[in-house]
């Protein structure tokens, strides 16, 4: 573990202030995105898979990539994670989950007429 200066710490504290900022304005504009084609599932499904994509990419390279080798550190992380809400998982709606849901709504239809 390196020692840093209160000066250090205020700068990296700074650093990481300025990141979140910006990791909340270009939400924002993924957010902005969705909003401009709500009612259109096409498009809105390919901003889904275009997450999903960039949310493995970053799983499987810059994350997986930065995880210490160390096992007390990796330990130290996962309890944060743990804490924090646990593991970012992207869940996916399966097309059988969809198809079920179709049907039965016809089958409610069908029993009402």
């Amino acid at each position: 573990m390196s020692a840093c200066s209160p000066d250090e710490q205020s700068n990296n504290r700074l650093a990481e202030g300025d990141w979140e900022a910006r990791l909340s304005s270009e939400l924002a504009g993924l957010q902005g995105l969705a909003d401009e084609v709500d009612g259109n599932p096409e498009a809105l499904l390919l901003l889904l898979r275009r997450l999903e994509d960039l949310h493995r990419t970053i799983q499987d390279g810059p994350f997986r990539a930065s995880l210490p080798a160390d096992r007390g550190e990796l330990f130290n992380l996962l309890q944060g994670m743990e804490r924090s809400g646990g593991w970012p998982y992207i869940p996916r709606l399966q097309l059988r989950t969809f198809l079920d849901l179709l049907q039965s709504d016809d089958d409610d239809s069908a029993l009402a007429a």
